[in-house]
């Protein structure tokens, strides 16, 4: 019997959002780090990296890189990861662009690699329209203030002139000096 293709319903929405989750911004790039590959396509990732390292041709610097010192103790802060001393992780983990982790699946060439690899692609895709939205909606927020300015600034012109009419008539006229009856 064949198998059953996976409908792309609100599973797949959901999988997509919990994916972008673990799409971080790092250098300018967004990647996904080493060990959530690893945890996704359902190996360790020791395993990842081995399979990676035997094919580091697939794998340029636009792909795939390794954190740095500083990023990997700024991550493990924000993650709450285990220190050195207690089994943690010893060396820093890798992070894979858009690009990296399709040639994953080619490193990986299982069938939950493939399937993996597709719903990675589609949140990768999600979040790019995200953002470009995001863009959108601030761009059109900015116009939205400047013309907002510019009646206020109308609105202020107005209301000062108002405000100068109002003390021009609290102000008393000017009247001559009045003269004085009788001889001096």
């Amino acid at each position: 019997m064949p198998a059953k293709k996976k409908e792309h319903g609100v599973g797949s929405a959901l999988a997509v959002e919990a994916l972008a989750s673990r799409i971080h911004l790092i250098r300018g790039h967004r990647v996904m780090l080493d060990a959530d590959l690893a945890t996704l396509y359902g190996v360790q990732t020791k395993v990842l990296v081995q399979a990676v390292k035997r094919n580091l041709a697939r794998f340029p610097t636009d792909f795939m890189f390794q954190l740095s010192g500083d990023e990997w103790t700024n991550l493990r802060s924000q993650f709450v990861t285990s220190s050195l001393g207690h089994g943690g992780r010893r060396t820093a983990p890798y992070a894979f662009t858009e690009q990296g982790v399709a040639m994953l699946s080619s490193v990986l060439g299982s069938e939950r690699a493939i399937a993996v690899n597709i719903e990675v692609m589609r949140a990768f895709v999600r979040l790019r329209d995200l953002l470009s939205s995001n863009k959108e909606l601030a761009k059109r927020f900015a116009e939205l203030e400047q013309r907002l300015e510019r009646k206020l600034d109308s609105h202020d012109q107005a209301i000062a002139g108002i405000l100068d009419a109002i003390r021009q008539l609290m102000t008393p006229p000017h009247s001559p000096p009045k003269r004085r009856i009788g001889f001096s």
